[in-house]
């Protein structure tokens, strides 16, 4: 009986990493959601998004002391990456913008393709079969919606490469997160992201002007709650969890995001009126690989935790 305890003692930061992950992924939901009720462009959507959120950061972790000093070669690195992250919200955002939520949740699975090849590539280890099995059949999933529905062409097409920078950041990140704690990367992702952004905004604004530079009152209030709740409480449980599962774990976790976000767009949007069966197959694939990643990880956990005994 001591012996059982000490087995699921052992087993309860994983079981903490997989709750932390899976609330990150519901709050991440609204984010579709969020990218059609705010008007703003999506150059200018990321930007103030970066804004509020890297000041929210900086007040935050500076009152509870839990900054780190680290070298500025680490900061630009970090910032580097806060760039890369930006890319994949901005490349996301158009993606919603140009095609709809639904299009956008979905082509996000692809990110667990991307993670399967890239992880390997970065971390100089083998490509591990069963997860570029699980990532290609996410890739699957996207040709099926594709082939029987080009009417979101543009859309599916910006999907797929938010996808390959939403899953070449936090591959990154966890690199620096073996020396620097999450509080610090996190502060200088967002800054990195916002500098990055901000140099990048003229050229982006002259190729596609708007009217205006500020948002409305309703569109101030969803980007607070974007900043704040989806954001900052968000990506605090994302890195959190990372420091425990691999990149590829939770970029395919996050496979639960077009979910919550896909309901939510057919309740308040009924996109569920102008999708076709092409979209219902791939997504059906997309999901039941999700599903047999859960059994195929318990399966793993199972197995550690039969040869520890």
């Amino acid at each position: 009986m001591l012996q059982s305890k000490f087995i699921y003692l052992a087993c309860s930061p994983m079981k903490k990493s997989f709750l932390e992950l899976h609330i990150a992924v519901l709050l991440a939901g609204f984010t579709g959601v969020l990218g059609r009720l705010i008007t703003l462009n999506e150059g200018l959507l990321v930007w103030y998004r970066l804004l509020i959120t890297s000041v929210t950061l900086w007040v935050l972790f500076y009152a509870t002391r839990k900054l780190q000093r680290i070298p500025v070669k680490d900061i630009l690195q970090i910032s580097g990456i806060g760039f890369i992250s930006a890319l994949h919200w901005v490349f996301f955002y158009a993606s919603i913008k140009y095609g709809n939520v639904s299009i956008a949740l979905v082509c996000f699975s692809v990110i667990s393709f991307f993670s399967s090849v890239l992880e390997p590539a970065i971390n100089r280890v083998r490509i591990n079969r069963v997860e570029l099995l699980f990532g290609l059949m996410n890739v699957l999933g996207i040709w099926l919606i594709f082939h029987f529905d080009t009417t979101y062409k543009l859309g599916i097409a910006l999907g797929l490469i938010a996808a390959f920078f939403g899953a070449l950041f936090p591959i990154l990140l966890k690199l620096k997160m073996t020396r620097i704690n999450m509080q610090t990367v996190l502060s200088w992702q967002m800054t990195g992201g916002f500098i990055t952004l901000s140099l990048v905004m003229p050229f982006y604004l002259k190729a596609f002007p708007v009217e205006s530079l500020a948002p409305s009152l309703s569109d101030f209030l969803w980007l607070l709650v974007l900043a704040w709740v989806c954001s900052v409480i968000a990506f605090q449980f994302s890195m959190s969890a990372l420091k425990k599962l691999s990149a590829f774990t939770v970029n395919l976790s996050y496979s639960m995001e077009p979910v919550y976000g896909i309901l939510m767009a057919f309740f308040l949007f009924k996109e569920n009126q102008v999708l076709n069966k092409g979209f219902y197959m791939g997504t059906a694939v997309i999901f039941s690989t999700l599903i047999l990643h859960t059994f195929w990880l318990r399966r793993k956990l199972r197995s550690v935790r039969i040869a520890n005994v």
